[in-house]
């Protein structure tokens, strides 16, 4: 005989934080700690609500949600691992582009975590600095760069802001966590990645010997255009205009298309031979049969095969960068990269020592 099924959602323990939690609609919802008489009237309140078809909050604390929940001073208020569930609720619907989640959900999700595994049953409102100290040196610990342990401290910090957004912790909480200080280059025992460069002619052609022809094939384009390698992998037939001298891609899909700026790719001759290649007669297919996350590892791979340094395809965007600003001056390769400030236009093409050395070789 078939096992009934429980129509009452189960009080189960958490056993990672040792509190008590629900699964309601397919999402847990921690309700403090396990046997106390505060997790069992939360526990009813959201099986109440569940039963009566009333939405449920991430943050599940009824009518006492917000920093000042309840009037029973025992109450210490919202946990961090509660914030934190209820802040990654508001990610997956925020960091979303084209209904795909963005990477950013991924960073934060990795950000949060020492954080819910040293304070996930601190009241957040008892939350501070030095706490927030602990949590980065168990990033560096980690062994993660210095500026990645900086974006992740930056992003906690964000979950609080969240949390002070929508009453959840006082704003007096996010105060005294803004007085930390970001780490320092030479002060911190995290490391410091190498800044990314233009790359060599020699290393990429070391790498064109061990990947195939299609990756060749953009690496190519990335090199003529200066474009993000997530820009050309989303072209389709549909999006290149060829109706002029130069073919151009006016992308809706790109970066900064948030931030309401606009990106147009455009495609030379030499761009053009290569694209010609890949057009399809359905016009909504991709050109290129491969993902970033694959490309990126192909070329990683052949580095490895070749013997030589790690580089990446976002890389050759600055070997775009030098190599224009050498022929045209640094309006043309703003224009080319699609940036809206010169200085961001002045990081991308610091010169190579080798072509300086090799120009004056020739010219001097």
């Amino acid at each position: 005989m078939a096992r009934k099924k429980n129509v009452i959602p189960s009080y189960l323990l958490h056993k990672k934080s040792g509190q008590a939690r629900v699964r309601l609609n397919g999402r847990e919802h921690l309700l403090g700690p396990y046997g106390s008489e505060q997790s069992r009237i939360r526990y009813g309140e959201l099986v109440a609500k569940f039963a009566s078809g009333v939405p449920i909050a991430p943050l599940a604390a009824g009518s006492n949600r917000g920093p000042n929940r309840g009037t029973d001073s025992n109450d210490p208020g919202p946990s961090i691992a509660e914030l934190i569930v209820a802040f990654l609720s508001h990610a997956e619907t925020h960091y979303v582009k084209n209904g795909e989640p963005t990477s950013e959900q991924h960073c934060i999700r990795s950000a949060v975590r020492p954080l819910r595994e040293l304070y996930g049953l601190t009241p957040a409102k008892d939350f501070g600095p030095l706490a927030l100290k602990a949590v980065r040196s168990k990033l560096v610990e980690s062994g993660l760069a210095r500026n990645t342990v900086n974006s992740f401290v930056g992003k906690i910090r964000r979950l609080f802001r969240f949390g002070v957004a929508n009453e959840i912790v006082p704003v007096e909480v996010l105060s005294r966590l803004e007085s930390v200080s970001p780490l320092l280059a030479g002060r911190t025992e995290a490391p410091d990645l190498p800044p990314r460069t233009a790359v060599a002619q020699e290393k990429i052609d070391a790498v064109k010997e061990f990947v195939s022809s299609l990756v060749c094939d953009v690496i190519g384009l990335q090199l003529l255009t200066g474009a993000r390698s997530g820009e050309l992998l989303g072209l389709t037939t549909s999006t290149i205009d060829r109706s002029g001298e130069v073919w151009f891609a006016k992308l809706g899909n790109h970066k900064c298309q948030h931030k309401g700026k606009s990106r147009t790719l455009h495609f030379g001759p030499k761009a053009q031979l290569i694209l010609s290649k890949y057009l399809l007669a359905d016009p909504d297919k991709t050109l290129f049969k491969i993902t970033r996350t694959a490309y990126c590892r192909s070329i990683t791979r052949a580095c490895d095969k070749a013997g030589i340094d790690r580089w990446t395809p976002h890389w050759m965007r600055h070997t775009a960068a030098t190599r224009v600003r050498e022929q045209r001056g640094i309006e043309s390769t703003q224009a080319l990269l699609g940036h809206s400030a010169i200085d961001m236009t002045e990081h991308y093409s610091s010169k190579m020592d080798k072509l300086a050395t090799s120009t004056a070789a020739a010219c001097g």
